[in-house]
């Protein structure tokens, strides 16, 4: 399955969240490596994805390299990767957005 079928088969609202992380992700990174993995689509060799859920949609991002106080941005338990969750197209803030990609883009890129 590529990303366009994913997003072609989820409802709404979640389909429109979606089409919107992937446009925002696509605006910040547009060399970004965007593929199918773990039956949703992944970018930046597993750095971000994204996943519909039944009522909201989880933007999640790798945890690698982030210190206590930048992972207090996200939400969830994962040791390796947390999110952030949007219910409706309205929560989408685009600055928050990008910010935290940039963040996780620049740790995850820097030398050990």
């Amino acid at each position: 399955m590529e990303v366009k079928e994913y997003l072609q088969k989820q409802k709404s609202p979640q389909k429109e969240i979606c089409q919107r992380l992937r446009a925002i992700i696509l605006r910040t990174f547009p060399n970004i490596k965007e593929e199918m993995k773990w039956g949703v689509p992944t970018y930046g060799e597993g750095k971000y994805y994204f996943v519909s859920l039944r009522d909201h949609v989880n933007l999640g991002f790798s945890m690698a390299k982030l210190s206590k106080d930048e992972q207090q941005h996200f939400e969830g338990s994962g040791k390796t990767m947390k999110v952030i969750t949007i219910a409706s197209l309205e929560e989408i803030d685009e600055s928050k957005i990008v910010r935290l990609l940039e963040l996780v883009w620049k740790k995850k890129n820097s030398p050990p």
